[in-house]
């Protein structure tokens, strides 16, 4: 098994209860991602989807990704490069979306003691998370090995297709009778 590389990016803060619905507008569901993505989180923070940069890390309040069960918001962050999403706690299925988009999420309940702007460092595989700027640093449940598989891949379906490719699964019928 590679090992999967520290990452590390400034923080962008939000609070409790962040919707699924602020990171992909139902408005923007028929445009491309690149427009989706555009619109990310932009009711909360207007710079964010034009600013964050890749390995930049979002960290959430409490229910983080709470709401409908759009993976347009996992997408989103994606396709913005986002690292990481760090939060004491997420909605299930959002939780679900990064790690199948390929975007760890990983619970830390110390985010209030980030501020925006500073630089993190986070070790998925440790469970390591480290302020650059303050010192502070605090231990994470880990991803599970299986699961830092399918995030080092890139997602759900890239691991899949490497997981084929390897012989380690065979090809599934999407249709049977």
């Amino acid at each position: 098994m590679s090992k999967f590389p520290p990452i590390e990016g400034c923080a962008w803060v939000f609070g409790d209860s962040v919707n699924t619905d602020a990171m992909a507008p139902g408005l923007y569901f028929k445009a491309p991602m690149d427009v989706m993505a555009s619109h990310c989180l932009e009711s909360l923070d207007p710079d964010f989807a034009s600013s964050v940069q890749p390995g930049d890390i979002v960290v959430g309040g409490k229910n983080f990704g709470i709401g409908s069960a759009r993976e347009q918001a996992a997408m989103a962050l994606q396709h913005l490069g986002v690292g990481a999403v760090l939060a004491p706690s997420f909605g299930r299925i959002f939780y679900r979306n990064s790690l199948n988009f390929g975007i760890p999420a990983l619970r830390l309940d110390a985010t209030d003691e980030i501020a925006a702007g500073q630089r993190l460092r986070i070790d998925a595989r440790a469970g390591e998370v480290e302020n650059l700027d303050s010192g502070q640093s605090w231990h994470v449940q880990p991803l599970p090995a299986h699961l830092l598989a399918m995030v080092e891949a890139g997602g759900l379906m890239p691991h899949l297709k490497q997981r084929i490719a390897a012989g380690e699964l065979q090809r599934l019928s999407l249709i049977h009778i």
